[in-house]
């Protein structure tokens, strides 16, 4: 498949299994570590913070579905990261069903609806769908370059 959507949707699949990547191997204790202080970022917080923005832009945004932001911790998902099994669990669950929701709703869109205008936060902004994609694709991007930093903080790992 190509086009703009499909380069848009491989971008986000590659930065999507990359976060997992960097997660891969570590026990709770080590994905709730803020290994660069005084950063509150964690790789646990990180999942957490990737499963909010998951939501705000495909739920909120682009589907204008209301309703509370999911982990609204006051810190964008990184605060109350609790080094235990069943917070990891609940956090890799919450960014799997966002990026499920997402995914079914990309299922849906053609090229041809990259340009749709979409109204957001209260009616206080709009942008076309592909500039939030590409929004995502940064965000991503951006938060896997963290995760590399405090992958590497914590156990030494590099690279892809």
């Amino acid at each position: 498949m190509t086009g703009e959507l499909a380069n848009y949707r491989e971008y986000l699949t590659q930065y999507r299994e990359t976060l997992e990547r960097k997660c891969a191997g570590l026990s709770p204790a080590q994905l709730a570590t803020r290994s660069v202080p005084p950063s509150a970022l964690s790789l646990l917080g990180m999942v957490r913070h990737m499963a909010r923005v998951e939501h705000f832009w495909f739920q909120r945004a682009l589907v204008e579905v209301d309703g509370e932001r999911i982990h609204d911790d006051g810190d964008a998902g990184f605060a109350d990261v609790e080094p235990t099994e069943e917070a990891v669990a609940a956090a890799w669950a919450s960014w799997r069903e966002q990026v499920a929701v997402a995914d079914a709703w990309l299922d849906q869109q053609t090229d041809a609806d990259m340009g749709r205008v979409v109204t957001y936060r209260n009616g206080t902004e709009s942008g076309p769908v592909r500039d939030i994609l590409v929004h995502m694709v940064e965000e991503y991007a951006r938060h896997c370059g963290h995760a590399d930093l405090l992958r590497e903080c914590i156990d030494g790992t590099t690279g892809e």
